[in-house]
């Protein structure tokens, strides 16, 4: 089974990264975690890029905040799909995050969740690795009947506070 590689801006963008690391152990999805700046240790996050299919790895997850160049710096040196999570911060409150991640050029995709959407990442890496695994296909779907279920039971929830309210 192919793991999923995380690479993280800074150790501050943990707590946006928390629910990806719980939806990929909830998915039984192993993975690694490293911190990599696309600034400050470029070399660092090339490597990681380069040698993440040898190790295994079948998705790239990329959290950044502010200017935002890790999940492209990463896509450019790797032909694996890159996840990028925009984290909330500075001035723009993520939104140049956001859009550092988002506007890439032709060539050098980078897949992108909301800011902030760590738990997203995590199960749309899961989602790709679940093409060729059939055990976090099966575990994906039971996932999607749950949010289904939670929502008809809501639905129901509401119908009885109504006829309460009415009666």
């Amino acid at each position: 089974m192919a793991k999923v590689l995380v690479v993280m801006g800074s150790d501050s963008d943990f707590p946006v990264m928390e629910g990806c690391f719980k939806m990929l152990k909830r998915f039984g999805v192993e993975y690694e975690a490293n911190v990599a700046s696309a600034h400050r240790t470029p070399e660092r996050a090339i490597e990681l890029a380069k040698t993440a299919e040898e190790k295994g790895f079948g998705v790239i997850i990329a959290a950044a905040g502010l200017a935002a160049h890790l999940g492209g710096v990463l896509a450019a040196n790797t032909v694996l799909p890159v996840i990028g999570v925009p984290c909330k911060g500075g001035a723009l409150n993520g939104v140049d995050a956001l859009y550092a991640t988002v506007q890439m050029p032709t060539g050098i995709p980078v897949a992108t969740v909301a800011i902030d959407g760590g738990s997203n990442a995590g199960i749309l890496a899961c989602q790709i690795l679940a093409l060729s695994d059939k055990e976090i296909s099966a575990k994906l779907k039971a996932y999607k009947k749950e949010l289904s279920d939670s929502v008809a039971a809501r639905d129901e929830r509401l119908k009885n506070k109504i006829k309460e309210m009415e009666a």
